[in-house]
């Protein structure tokens, strides 16, 4: 049995939170796989009882090949999600399965967040569903709010052996999380329009939240072939869990709410369920539908949190991107609504898609009548779409509400609040008293007012970025939205300003989760627009200020130097820089500190080549040193040096060393040791030592204008020893003037490069070092010394 234990949080007893953790244990796992289904079971310890529930997933179609190495992995992951609800009341939870150190991570990191969202949106909030004295707990700061001492072991697959391996995906495929609410259908919509290839995933959660998604299915099932169906006893799972709460009454299943009694963390339940789906289709992307106001930074008493909506905002879209990319999954997620309210999603729905918004069903206590579903109209969700559908001109019936229903809702609306933003609710209020849809009394006085953004698009930065759609999608998506939207408008100097979207310079910023939608022209630095993380452009203040958050900083180190007649002389300079920027650009925040790049290397090699600028080792390795000195004076522990030129590695390994033995701190050289090993699985050519496959791939796919391919020619190298052949594993360090063994300084064949395996090249080094940063950027130092790498 492997066996990898994670310390939680010391109790204490002036913790108020104690008294939630009510369960001894809980184990999850280990999963049984079949190729159409998995199951997990939970198991519950409490003294000396023990009771168990399996979790199950089902699919329509053969997703999982049980013989295949990493189906472990991905369903241990799956049915790993819904354990993260409970950090807050178990001594200890146990997750029996196939883990990386990538996927423990994530799970440690989300579980504490979910920890964190339910404290204060379930025990510090009113909570309907709460009894007893836990409605009353006061509030605590901590450093951590999980209580569990999390475990991780494999007591099924020990020989298991998780390899990273780069997924084939196709980034015109586009995999939908469904539900046969608004968002989802609009999104559908929009990509169908814009002539994507959609491929709807529905997840039946085996309750009746199902009936809010099966009239959208099953008209898709009909006019969509690529729709497809995962069933799961998630919500089973999930009240069953109830039971053992003291706190949570008994009769939960009789309250009437649009919420849940715990459970905060759902969305990445059905995300993972879904990713056999999108792994056997091959899609490259994740499109969730939620809206401008789902995504929140607020704090409470103290406690920063994300207003209990983390999975469905914007950092989560990011948080399970950067594990996509981590994992070699190649996957990216986001929402191409962020910048619409909810009713600007409904306006556009009904206006553009009509046939599509007749299947929408947004209410949770719908029913079937029948064989179809049609919502209660007596709950708040009624009351506000059927409020939002007048308010648009449009008639609600059209999605199955009665007329008496209709009148029902709006006459709630006089005297019952909606559950949106403040200045969504105004607008709404304000827009139905204009067309005297309500009448005018003290309550309905006071809640409405204009606010004309609300059908706008509306962009800021902290809940609605371009950056974060990518690039190749930006400009149509937006363009087809601005059809029915009133303009756009951008949050600055406190209060909304018109803004010419389509023209502005965030229109042309990296999206960092993929390579293959960039264009050439976006590659320009100076059209990032968060460039927190360069060092050279930040001021002093702002330095100080960064070095409280990061202690990690990245060094880009190249050369000027020949690369053949093809290629420019700056290409090692310009990639290492390019690689460091990609690589903070996709990391989490704090992102770590890109330092400005040391252009020249030791290139006298090459110097027969005119072009070539080469300084001496003693010169690089005297400047790489200061330089780390001083950045070790000004609190930088960790230096990550990103060589992009192989003859530097010696000089800069020396480098390294004397910086480590004075300064102390963590140093370490990337020569692409991060990465060869899955690149040269791209590549044919023996011996691509230099300006040859692998060279001109990158520089293809980041600056293809200032690539000669009429000038390429094949110089692939071939040795007589096995011992000097640069492609053996047993070769020795050797050095040689570049002229004596290739006439033009090409040693490799640049005939076999390509934009598309440039692009790859580029995506496997960039997951890696993300990888290795985002473990180091969380590691302290002493522990990087003292325990186990």
């Amino acid at each position: 049995m492997k066996k990898d234990k994670i310390p939680g949080t010391n109790h204490s007893e002036r913790n108020p939170l104690e008294k939630l953790v009510v369960i001894d244990r809980m184990i999850i796992g280990p999963v049984t796989i079949r190729g159409n289904k998995i199951s997990s079971p939970y198991r519950i310890q409490i003294g000396k009882e023990e009771e168990s529930m399996e979790l199950v997933y089902s699919y329509e179609e053969q997703v999982f090949n049980p013989d295949d190495g990493s189906s472990p992995n991905l369903a241990s992951m799956i049915t790993a999600q819904v354990a993260l609800n409970y950090g807050l009341f178990c001594n200890e939870i146990t997750f029996d399965g196939v883990f990386d150190n990538t996927d423990k991570q994530f799970i440690r990191d989300m579980m504490e967040n979910t920890s964190r969202e339910i404290y204060v949106k379930k025990f510090l909030e009113p909570n309907p569903f709460l009894t007893g004295t836990s409605s009353n707990i006061n509030v605590v700061k901590l450093r951590k709010y999980t209580a569990a001492k999390i475990d991780f072991i494999n007591t099924s697959y020990p020989d298991s052996d998780i390899q990273w391996d780069a997924w084939t995906i196709n980034r015109n495929r586009h995999a939908i999380l469904s539900s046969g609410g608004k968002d989802s259908l609009l999104t559908y919509g929009i990509l169908k329009e814009l002539g994507k290839e959609t491929h709807p995933v529905f997840i039946n959660e085996s309750g009746r939240h199902w009936f809010t998604a099966l009239n959208a299915y099953r008209h898709l099932k009909k006019t969509e072939p690529n729709t497809a169906r995962v069933w799961s006893n998630c919500d089973r799972v999930y009240n069953w869990m109830l039971r053992y709460f003291p706190f949570i009454r008994k009769d939960f299943n009789t309250v009437r709410a649009d919420d849940y009694p715990i459970r905060l963390w759902t969305l990445a339940v059905f995300i993972f369920g879904a990713i056999p789906i999108v792994r056997k289709r091959q899609a490259g992307r994740i499109l969730i539908g939620n809206e401008y106001d789902c995504t929140r930074r607020t704090s409470f008493q103290g406690i920063t949190h994300y207003d209990g909506l983390f999975d469905q905002s914007r950092y989560f879209d990011n948080a399970l991107s950067r594990y996509y990319l981590k994992k070699g999954w190649r996957l990216s997620q986001f929402s191409i609504l962020r910048s619409l309210s909810e009713m600007l999603i409904l306006k556009v729905l009904v206006k553009r898609y009509p046939e599509l918004q007749e299947h929408q069903v947004s209410c949770h206590a719908s029913h079937e009548s029948g064989g179809r579903i049609f919502p209660c109209g007596k709950c708040e969700k009624c009351r506000r779409i059927v409020g939002m559908l007048k308010a648009l001109g449009e008639d609600p019936s059209r999605c199955g509400y009665t007329k008496e229903q209709i009148d029902q809702c709006i006459q709630a609306l006089h005297s019952s609040k909606v559950k949106q933003i403040g200045t969504d609710a105004a607008h709404l209020y304000h827009m139905l008293l204009e067309q005297r849809i309500i009448d005018l009394n003290e309550y309905t006085k006071g809640l409405a007012r204009a606010y004309p953004q609300i059908l706008k698009l509306r962009y800021d930065h902290e809940r609605s970025r371009t950056r974060d759609i990518p690039e190749d999608l930006r400009h149509p998506v937006i363009s087809l939205l601005l059809n029915d939207a009133d303009g756009a408008v951008k949050y600055t100097n406190r209060k909304w300003e018109d803004y010419n979207v389509l023209t502005s310079e965030e229109m042309k910023t990296l999206y960092p989760f993929e390579m293959d939608a960039q264009p050439v022209e976006n590659m320009k630095s100076n059209q990032q627009t968060d460039r927190s993380y360069l060092w050279a452009e930040l001021t002093w203040p702002e330095i100080s200020e960064r070095l409280n958050e990061i202690d990690l900083a990245i060094l880009p180190c190249g050369s000027i130097e020949q690369h053949g007649p093809h290629l420019p002389v700056d290409t090692d300079s310009f990639d290492a820089e390019y690689l460091a920027k990609r690589v903070a650009e996709a990391c989490s925040h704090p992102k770590p500190l890109v330092l400005p790049p040391i252009y020249y290397g030791v290139s006298y090699h090459h110097e027969d080549f005119k072009g070539t600028v080469s300084v001496s080792n003693n010169a690089l390795s005297h400047l790489v040193y200061d330089i780390g000195m001083n950045l070790a004076r000004q609190g930088i522990k960790k230096l990550i040096l990103v060589n992009g030129h192989g003859d530097n590695a010696p000089t800069l390994n020396h480098a390294a060393q004397m910086i480590n033995r004075d300064a102390g701190i963590f140093v370490a050289v990337d020569t692409g040791e991060t990465s060869d090993e899955d690149v040269l699985q791209l590549i044919q050519t023996k011996n691509d030592i230099h300006a040859g496959e692998i060279e001109t791939s990158t520089s293809l796919a980041t600056r293809p204008h200032l690539v000669k391919m009429d000038r390429a020619r094949d110089m692939t190298l071939k040795f007589g020893s096995s011992y000097l052949d640069f492609s053996s594993n047993r070769r020795i360090p050797w050095y040689v003037r570049t002229k004596k063994i290739t006439e033009n300084g090409v040693m490799g064949n640049p005939m076999k490069a390509s934009e598309g395996k440039g692009k790859k090249i580029w995506e496997i080094m960039v997951a890696h070092l993300v990888t290795l940063i985002e473990e180091l950027k969380n590691t302290p130092l002493e522990d990087l010394y003292q325990k186990k790498y």
